[in-house]
């Protein structure tokens, strides 16, 4: 077996290297090496409880309001808070504007440019592709961009900047909402979902939503093939997309936008069917890692994040290798929208299981169910009513947070003693999908997604267009990854 390392690679958030094993022209075994180490969890150690507000958002400047969101909701548990009814929906609008113009600018930005790469130049639709998506010079570009920075106007109205607002606190808000600033909050809705609806769908957001299987895609996709949408779905027919970067793995959802059992999006974990998620079964295996390994996968609360000093022969990442179960799961929109049954994820993951196409999707039917809600929630803010709840004594114990990035399930758990952290290990949604191998040497989700992936002769590894797509697939952020 002979590694070739590629990498790094643009359009991914932080630094990423692939070492893979080609043979015939395909991958035979991928290795995803996440090759910084950042040291958060470390640094918190000995700070008062309340500073994880300050800190962990500063994790990732595109990730920070789910950062923020996790450790909000760790120390409510710590603090035994009620949260008001205001300071929910303002948790939950800040979090759904932060988790759309990520999905935004990963399907204009980070992902839709590779159609214009040079290997599909023999496709009868590349110049087209290139016309709309090249990279900085595609004419979707500017629209695109322009939309995502009016709708981040709504994180100015409501967390005061964006990133690192420290508007997410343990009792809610710190910010009301006056009410000339909920209509404004309504127009910046309307604006994004008119683009929403002229440019990606070229259709009202709930006539994609209610699509309920791939026929119905496939009949919408040609009745739309000039909206954005429709043009990402004829690349995929063409390169079959449905069938690149496959997996068939568990998921994982820590249920999206709301708490206690009112949820826009249910949690649980998905194997063959859905379960109750127990968070006691995550594991953390360090095998692989550049980490002091102790020989057995470890709950993150008594697991730990020291370097090691003679690390493994075959270790290649500063990514962990989390674990449900003793199972690799993949986490993100698709998780999510198979975990709360929407019907189009189900039957594509019933097809094609996880691939390149199905994870694009799942992201379009977040845009197409989420936009909906927030205009909802923004309507039963009421101006009247408190924001936030007074803070209460952080108690001592183990806390968690656990909430939904725009890639996925992140988690914070954290050991409190006389106020202060004892102990505090984060789990990113990247940190699930571009885990290494574990002990038992099975591959993480985007390691077992490159198998198999065309890539002709090995001199042109560094620069496969196919190769790209799959990894992008994820939009992975590699910041996070290594807090």
């Amino acid at each position: 077996m002979s590694w070739r390392v590629v990498g790094p690679f643009n359009r991914v958030e932080g630094e990423l290297d692939l070492a893979l094993d080609v043979r015939d022209a395909r991958v035979h075994a991928a290795r995803v090496q996440a090759r910084a180490s950042r040291g958060f969890e470390r640094l918190l150690l000995g700070r008062d409880a309340r500073d994880a507000l300050v800190y962990t958002p500063r994790v990732c400047g595109i990730c920070s309001v789910a950062h923020s969101a996790a450790a909000s909701t760790l120390l409510r548990s710590a603090m035994a808070l009620e949260l008001p009814r205001n300071g929910a929906l303002t948790a939950q609008l800040v979090s759904a504007c932060e988790n759309l113009s990520d999905h935004l600018t990963h399907f204009y930005l980070l992902f839709m440019p590779d159609f214009a790469h040079a290997e599909f130049a023999a496709q009868p639709w590349h110049q087209a592709a290139c016309t709309r998506f090249r990279a900085q010079h595609g004419s979707a570009m500017r629209p695109a961009l322009r939309a995502r920075a009016a709708f981040l106007h709504l994180m100015g109205v409501l967390a005061g900047k964006w990133p690192h607002t420290l508007a997410l606190q343990a009792g809610g808000a710190s910010r009301a909402v006056d009410a000339g600033e909920k209509v404004r909050l309504a127009n910046v809705l309307g604006q994004f979902r008119e683009f929403l609806e002229t440019e990606l769908f070229g259709c009202p957001l709930e006539h994609f939503a209610a699509l309920d299987s791939d026929d119905a895609l496939r009949a919408w996709s040609a009745a739309h093939a000039g909206s954005d949408l429709g043009r990402f779905l004829h690349f995929a027919d063409t390169l079959g997309l449905h069938a690149l970067g496959v997996t068939h793995n568990g998921f994982i959802s820590h249920g999206g936008y709301g708490r206690d059992g009112d949820w826009l999006f249910a949690p649980g974990w998905w194997q063959g069917r859905v379960r109750a998620l127990r968070a006691d079964g995550v594991r953390e295996d360090l095998s692989h890692t550049w980490f002091r390994d102790d020989g057995a996968a470890l709950h993150p609360w008594d697991g730990h994040s020291e370097a090691a000093v003679d690390a493994a022969v075959d270790a290649y990442s500063w990514c962990k290798a989390p674990r449900l179960g003793g199972k690799v799961v993949e986490t993100g929109a698709l998780a999510r929208q198979l975990i709360d049954g929407q019907a189009l994820a189900t039957d594509l993951v019933r097809i094609e299981g996880s691939s390149v196409r199905s994870r694009v999707v799942a992201r379009a039917i977040e845009f197409a169910r989420v936009v909906p809600a927030m205009q909802r929630w923004v309507a039963e803010l009421d101006p009247t009513q408190p924001f936030c709840a007074p803070d209460g004594s952080v108690r001592d114990g183990a806390w968690c947070g656990l909430v939904e990035a725009a890639r996925g399930a992140l988690g914070h758990w954290a050991r409190v003693h006389d106020g202060r952290i004892t102990h505090y290990q984060i789990i990113a949604p990247t940190t699930w999908n571009f885990s290494p191998r574990d002990a038992s040497g099975t591959p993480g989700p985007l390691e077992q997604a490159l198998e198999g992936t065309p890539i002709g002769v090995d001199d042109r590894a560094a620069d496969s267009g196919l190769v790209q797509l799959v990894l992008r697939s994820f939009d992975p952020c590699m910041a996070c990854t290594v807090h």
